[in-house]
């Protein structure tokens, strides 16, 4: 072989085992090109998906979040309590209108008048006019006692209805009924002279005269004598 054949060959291998090197540097490259451009999106796809599993998840939440999260519990608590404090305020100020609302014995002026049907049908009714400047009640029934000509007294039963509403302008008037068995033995030992009446929810009572013209009224003082809720009068 001849020395330039040799050498022909060795400047071929040669030349082939630098386009071998080149061939796989260059694809070495690319990998490394491709393997990076893959590993960047995952990277940021990789942080989106925290935050959103932060962002449903409970613990990451509030540990993700930090003082966006604790801000917001805050005042969440906050208007909680705040709702709370209007709400007691609110149930002190009801409480408070409830005691004031009912009306005083010293803003109603009253009257007790025959009511009777007819003489075997006892029934008195006391009119009750609120003389002050406000709206007030008389819900429920008046407490009465009927003095006797004796000097005796006696609490009157209450009927069994159940008491409506009554809120009573200034300038209206309001009524409740006592109703009663009549005397018709003409030997009756009941004769009242005075209704003792306290309004409803109230602890002052007013002396009314029973009326002279009502019907006999018959004794003992029991059961058979009623007193019923007060109402607006008609």
């Amino acid at each position: 072989m001849s020395a330039t054949a040799s050498t022909r060959r060795r400047i071929v291998r040669t030349a082939a085992a630098a386009l071998t090197a080149a061939a796989a540097l260059s694809l070495t490259a690319c990998s490394g090109s491709d393997t990076a451009a893959a590993s960047k999106p995952a990277a940021q796809a990789g942080t989106g998906g925290a935050a959103e599993a932060g962002g449903n998840d409970p613990a990451a939440g509030t540990q993700g979040s930090g003082d966006g999260t604790t801000s917001h519990t805050t005042g969440g608590s906050g208007n909680s309590a705040a709702k709370g404090t209007e709400k007691s305020a609110g149930k002190s100020t009801g409480k408070s209108a409830a005691k004031g609302k009912f009306c005083r014995t010293t803003e109603l002026t009253m009257e007790a008048v025959d009511s009777s049907p007819d003489q075997q049908t006892g029934d008195v009714t006391v009119q009750m006019t609120n003389k002050g400047g406000r709206t007030c009640s008389v819900t429920g029934f008046a407490g009465v006692d009927l003095k006797d000509a004796d000097g005796t007294s006696a609490p009157v039963h209450r009927g069994g209805e159940q008491p409506r509403i009554t809120n009573l302008k200034p300038g209206g008037t309001a009524t409740f009924s006592i109703s009663y068995k009549v005397d018709t033995s003409g030997g009756n030992l009941a004769t009242p002279t005075h209704l003792i009446v306290t309004p409803p929810n109230e602890t002052h009572s007013v002396s009314l005269k029973w009326p002279a013209n009502a019907p006999k009224l018959a004794g003992p003082y029991d059961e058979k004598i009623q007193v019923h809720p007060v109402g607006i009068a008609n």
